[in-house]
């Protein structure tokens, strides 16, 4: 199996556990409150991580184009965050996880838009499938 394989399932496998221990950590506390906290945790560990695992002269390949898409991709994690923790603050985890997990749909059409990244009949497939999963969890 590939190594981005590998790292995709632990992406899930973590992704699940956050909406879970978040849930947890907001008992008492607003969405936003909660947000802030993780955050804070976030910056800390990515910062030590890059320290660990990014050597110094990799910096100086930066270009306004990675400040450009990566502070974009930064303002959309941010907005994605606020959303899912107020969901998440009276919504079930299940069903908000689910939905969130639809960004899929949302990936797979930017994809192919900006990257011009190939949508195969297979990825349609698929897209109907999460597509129905989605509207057959979100319909009450």
């Amino acid at each position: 199996m590939e190594r981005w394989v590998i790292y995709a399932f632990l992406s899930m496998f973590f992704a699940g556990f956050t909406a879970v221990i978040a849930k947890q950590g907001m008992i008492g506390i607003s969405s936003e409150l909660g947000l802030t906290v993780r955050t804070l945790f976030v910056v800390v560990f990515v910062l030590l991580f890059a320290v660990w695992a990014v050597s110094p002269a990799e910096f100086s390949g930066l270009r306004k184009d990675n400040y450009v898409w990566l502070g974009a991709s930064g303002i959309a994690t941010a907005l994605s965050w606020v959303f899912y923790y107020k969901a998440l603050k009276v919504g079930d985890v299940a069903t908000v996880a689910l939905i969130d997990k639809g960004s899929v749909l949302v990936a797979i059409l930017l994809a192919w838009l900006i990257l011009k990244e190939a949508i195969t009949l297979r990825t349609l497939l698929g897209v109907g499938l999460v597509l129905l999963g989605l509207l057959v969890v979100a319909k009450k």
